[in-house]
C-alpha cells in the first residue's frame, strides 16, 4: 500500500495547487462501485489529513473536493444500478465478488435510506449499496440527500483528525 500512497503524497507536497483535484479523484474512485474494488484510495485519502495539516493547504477546499468526489462516485454507482439492474452482477469485477451485491441488498433491505449513510463508512458496503439503491429504484431525491450528507460527514471523518494532528505536529516544530 505504501508504494501507492507515498508517490501521491510526495506529488501533492510539491504541487499543492493540485491537492483539491487529487482528493476529488481519490474520493470519486473510492466511492465508484467498480473502481473502488481495484483502486486503493482509502489510505491515500486518510494520508491527506496530516498532509494538509503540516503543509498549510487550506482544509475547507480539500473537504469540499473530497465530499464532491464521493457524491459523484455514489451518484454514478446509483445510475449504473438503475440502468443495468440485475445485469450488474455479471460485469467484472463484481462477477468475481458475487457476495457483494447480496450483502448490499440485505443491508439496504434492513436499513432503507439509512443504508446509504451507514454504508459509506464500510468498504465493501460502500461499493455495493449505491448500486443496490439504483437497482431497486430507490427514489432519487432520498438517495441524493443521504448521499450528500453522508459524503460530507465521511470526508470530515477521514480528513479532520489527521489535519488536527498535522497542525499539532507543525506547532511543535
Amino acid at each position: 500500500m505504501e508504494a501507492y500512497v507515498t508517490p501521491v503524497i510526495e506529488f501533492v507536497k510539491a504541487n499543492q495547487a493540485w491537492a483539491p483535484a487529487i482528493i476529488f479523484a481519490l474520493c470519486f474512485a473510492e466511492s465508484l462501485a467498480v473502481l473502488s474494488l481495484v483502486v486503493p484510495a482509502w489510505a491515500m485519502i486518510v494520508a491527506f489529513g496530516p498532509l494538509i495539516g503540516t503543509t498549510g493547504i487550506p482544509f475547507w477546499p480539500i473537504l469540499a473536493a473530497a465530499a464532491l468526489g464521493a457524491i459523484l462516485g455514489d451518484a454514478v454507482s446509483y445510475w449504473f444500478g438503475y440502468v443495468f439492474k440485475d445485469r450488474i452482477g455479471k460485469i467484472w469485477p463484481l462477477s468475481r465478488h458475487p457476495d457483494l451485491l447480496p450483502k448490499g441488498q440485505a443491508f439496504f433491505d434492513r436499513w432503507g435510506v439509512w443504508a446509504i449513510f451507514i454504508g459509506r463508512f464500510s468498504g465493501p458496503l460502500r461499493a455495493s449499496v449505491p448500486l443496490v439503491a439504483g437497482m431497486l429504484a430507490m427514489p432519487q431525491w432520498k438517495f441524493q440527500i443521504a448521499n450528500i450528507l453522508s459524503a460530507f460527514v465521511w470526508a470530515g471523518a477521514l480528513l479532520a483528525p489527521g489535519n488536527m494532528l498535522g497542525q499539532y505536529l507543525k506547532a511543535l516544530h
